[in-house]
């Protein structure tokens, strides 16, 4: 891991000064590209509806993660950093993506808004399961895990856009910086995410009704993605794998989460959509259970036509479904 993460130093090293040249050979004055609009980078998807819904036709805003691609592992090539390099705003979450916080680190100074910084994040166990008995090998697995990936190294959990009262606050936060940037036009930055916390409340309240009256308040998941999301309408989240969707779980994790899945008369396992549903699917066969998407949004499909509301709203109905809600 320390020589992985030493090479994408070096590597982001050298793309940041060819970033730089360009920019200085081109005769960047830090101003953007286009001088009738705030050029913003967001680090990924929700990120990026945000800052377009807060930032409207005053910002033009270039997502690094590109749809379809799981966003944890993204690694920046010359280009992207570059982007980050000539951005007059950069929206990221510290800890979500490592190539990202150092390409910011190297080239963004005062430029960034770091989301993970505008309320506390949960603790990575924060709305799982706890799960008595559970081994020191499975203990020794999840550290081996954390050490690879920045997010669960730092104990904490990055997907608080899954509460969307929460992502309200996130675009609040954003219309202030953007109004320091572009202060002329702070006062539409602040009307447009007061137009956006609205339409968040709302979803909010479909959420709070949706789910008020169920059979199951236990959401099996591949992924524990969710804790944001089941902290904020009393659910309870029981992850396959970790915050870490690529770990494969150890075969003591397939059983317990099986022997919790029957405990609860679960009847969907939730898989997500960027990565593959094969252990779900696993978990469903041994417990007599239907898959279906919830999805994390972390990143819209390929020609998607949906966006965060939409999603969110798919996966209300998915929810719905699965928990036996009336």
């Amino acid at each position: 891991m320390v020589i992985r993460s030493a090479l994408r130093t070096v590597a982001l090293a050298a793309t940041g000064l060819l970033a730089l040249a360009g920019a200085a050979a081109c005769g960047n004055d830090g101003t953007g590209a286009d001088p009738d609009r705030v050029d913003v980078v967001a680090a990924f998807y929700p990120l990026q509806f945000v800052a377009e819904r807060v930032g409207g036709d005053a910002v033009r805003v270039t997502n690094l993660a590109k749809p379809g691609a799981e966003p944890h592992d993204l690694e920046l090539n010359p280009g992207q950093v570059g982007q980050v390099s000539d951005a007059e705003l950069i929206v990221y979450l510290a800890g979500f993506q490592p190539s990202v916080d150092e390409a910011v680190q190297q080239q963004a100074g005062d430029r960034a808004f770091d989301v993970a910084g505008v309320q506390p994040l949960l603790d990575a166990a924060a709305g799982g399961h706890d799960h008595e008995g559970e081994g020191a090998d499975h203990a020794a697995e999840e550290a081996g895990g954390a050490e690879e990936h920045a997010e669960e190294a730092s104990g904490k959990d990055p997907h608080v856009w899954l509460d969307p009262t929460r992502l309200a606050g996130v675009a609040d936060k954003l219309a202030e910086r953007l109004g320091a940037v572009d202060s002329d036009r702070a006062a539409d930055y602040t009307a447009r995410a007061k137009a956006l916390r609205t339409d968040l409340e709302a979803l909010d309240s479909e959420y709070a009704q949706g789910l008020k009256t169920c059979q199951r308040r236990e959401l099996v998941t591949s992924h524990t993605a969710f804790a944001y999301l089941a902290e904020r309408y009393q659910l309870e989240q029981i992850g396959i794998s970790g915050l870490t969707p690529e770990d494969e779980p150890a075969p003591q994790r397939l059983a317990e989460v099986a022997a919790e899945a029957r405990e609860h008369k679960t009847t969907t396992i939730f898989f997500e959509t960027l990565v593959s549903p094969k252990v779900a699917e696993t978990i469903a066969r041994e417990v007599g259970a239907a898959t279906a998407v919830l999805d994390p949004i972390e990143g819209l499909q390929p020609g998607s036509t949906g966006d965060y509301l939409s999603v969110m709203r798919s996966n209300l109905g998915a929810l719905r479904t699965a928990l036996g809600c009336s």
